[in-house]
């Protein structure tokens, strides 16, 4: 019943999340004009940290292909995941996210991700799960980000 219930309340979280900006979580959607003309601030180098983590029932093996990059605000960055299923049942899960520190959610923007997406994996399958992103430029003109030049992107699968 509790794994049940975790798994229901994933996609309650996401519209919650999502429109709220609660708890770090990108805003839904960006602007494929903006992402075409935005200028890189170069004065402005900036470290993306990845995590990954399991719920405790899910036996999924779930990490992060890199540790860290580095990008300008403005910059497109694509950074993978593995996630590998080493039991002998098909799996299924579904992720969520958050962004630390929570402010800078906001200008997090996913271009392409595997997030909120049910995702199975047959026995011993391995897949590498892309996102493609990029930091708004407007990131460097908000004072409560002024001193904050590491960012880290956690993934949950449930």
């Amino acid at each position: 019943a509790t794994v049940g219930a975790s798994y229901a309340a994933v996609p309650l979280y996401r519209v919650f999340c999502q429109s709220t900006g609660y708890g770090g979580t990108v805003s839904q959607g960006h602007d494929i004009d903006k992402v075409e003309t935005m200028e890189k601030k170069g004065e402005r180098l900036l470290t993306i940290k990845f995590n990954a983590d399991t719920a405790a029932q899910m036996r999924w093996n779930f990490r992060p292909q890199q540790s860290e990059i580095y990008l300008h605000p403005g910059e497109t960055a694509l950074a993978f995941y593995t996630a590998k299923n080493p039991t002998a049942k098909p799996i299924d899960g579904i992720s969520t996210y958050n962004v630390v520190p929570f402010e800078a959610g906001q200008y997090f923007n996913k271009i392409q991700c595997f997030c909120f997406e049910e995702q199975r994996l047959n026995p011993g399958e391995e897949v590498d799960m892309p996102v493609f992103f990029y930091i708004d430029p407007e990131y460097v003109e908000d004072p409560f980000l002024e001193n904050a030049n590491e960012i880290t992107l956690s993934y949950t699968f449930f």
